[in-house]
C-alpha cells in the first residue's frame, strides 16, 4: 500500500491541523438559525447582536452573521460548494440524517458512499450547501500512486436509516460532530493548488477532474476546491453565503511559520495576534487560529 508523498515539513501545516466553524452570511437570521437547530440538532452556544453560533456540545459549527439587503449568491459564483459536518458514528449520522429529511425546510440532495466515509448531502434554505458524513475507519481506505482512493457510489437513504437508526430517531445535541472539511467552488483548479497547497500548507490527497481534494496529517480531505459549476470565476462580490472557512492550527508557532511564507510569496496578510487573516484568489476570506487537536487523525 504506497502512502501520499509527502513535502519537508517546513511548508507544510502541522498533521494536527483541523476545520473551525464556518461563517455564512444569511437573509433571515431567525430562519436560518431555527433550520440549524431544528433539522441538525445544533444548539445556540451563543448569540451577539446579528451573529448566531450553533453547534454541537461545545463544538462551534457554524457562524451565522444576518446581512441584509445582500443578493443570493450565484450557482456559477465562486464560494461554498458545502460544509461537511462528520459525526463519530453510523448512529448518529443516521439520527441527523432522518431529522433533517423530516424537515420541509431541507432539500435532500443525494447520498453516495465515497469509499473513505457515507455522506449525505442536503440544501438549506438559502441555498448553501450541507454534507452530513461519518468516515470510515483509515485501515480501510486504499491509496493508488501516492493518493487516498475515493469515489461517488451509489448508498441508498433508505437502507442506511433502516440499518442504523437507534429508538426515536432524534438527533441529540449531546451527540459529537465537527467541521470535517469545507467544499469550494472556484475559478480554476490551478490556482487554487497555488494557493491552498503551496503558499497555505496543505498536501493534495486526490484529483478529479475539475476538482482538488487537499488535508493536512494524511487525512482524506480537509479541504476541495471544484470548477463544476464555476469554472472561470473571478472575484467574489458581496452576496449571501460563505462568509468565512477558518482553520486552526496547534500553536503559535505555526501561525508564525505560515505568516512568513505567506509574506514570502507577497500574499498580503493581517495578523490580530490571535489569528491571521488571508483572502485566497476570489476573495473568500480565510482564517488560522491556535485550536484544539483535530479528531480527524
Amino acid at each position: 500500500m504506497t502512502q501520499p508523498t509527502t513535502r519537508s515539513g517546513e511548508d507544510l501545516l502541522a498533521a494536527e491541523t483541523g476545520m473551525d466553524a464556518v461563517g455564512l452570511r444569511v437573509g433571515d437570521l431567525a430562519l436560518m438559525s431555527s433550520y440549524y437547530r431544528d433539522a441538525l440538532g445544533l444548539e445556540t452556544l451563543s448569540e451577539r447582536g446579528s451573529s448566531v453560533v450553533l453547534g454541537r456540545g461545545l463544538t462551534p459549527l457554524v457562524v451565522l452573521e444576518h446581512a441584509s439587503g445582500l443578493p443570493v449568491s450565484s450557482r456559477s459564483q465562486a464560494g461554498l460548494f458545502h460544509t461537511a459536518l462528520l459525526f463519530d458514528t453510523r448512529a448518529a449520522l443516521a439520527a441527523t440524517v432522518y431529522q433533517a429529511s423530516r424537515d420541509r425546510r431541507s432539500s435532500f440532495a443525494g447520498s453516495a458512499d465515497h469509499l473513505v466515509s457515507e455522506a449525505f448531502y442536503f440544501t438549506d434554505p438559502e441555498g448553501n450547501g450541507i454534507e452530513l458524513y461519518v468516515d470510515r475507519d483509515r485501515s480501510e481506505w486504499v491509496y493508488r500512486n501516492g493518493r487516498i482512493e475515493m469515489q461517488t457510489l451509489a448508498l441508498d437513504p433508505n437502507r442506511y436509516l433502516r440499518e442504523n437508526l437507534q429508538g426515536s430517531g432524534d438527533a441529540a445535541p449531546n451527540s459529537q460532530a465537527k467541521v470535517g472539511h469545507v467544499h469550494l467552488q472556484v475559478g480554476d483548479v490551478a490556482t487554487a493548488r497555488a494557493f491552498y497547497v503551496d503558499a497555505l500548507g496543505f498536501e493534495i490527497t486526490a484529483e478529479l477532474p475539475g476538482a482538488l481534494f487537499v488535508s493536512a496529517g494524511g487525512y482524506h480531505h480537509h479541504m476541495a476546491m471544484n470548477t463544476w459549476n464555476s469554472r472561470g470565476a473571478g472575484p467574489r462580490a458581496a452576496s449571501l453565503g460563505l462568509a468565512e472557512v477558518a482553520i486552526t492550527v496547534p500553536t503559535r508557532a505555526d501561525l508564525d511559520a505560515l505568516s512568513e511564507r505567506l509574506r514570502h510569496r507577497s500574499i498580503p496578510v493581517q495578523d490580530d495576534g490571535n489569528r491571521l487573516r488571508v483572502d485566497d484568489p476570489w476573495s473568500t476570506p480565510v482564517t488560522l487560529s491556535v485550536g484544539e487537536a483535530s479528531a480527524s487523525h
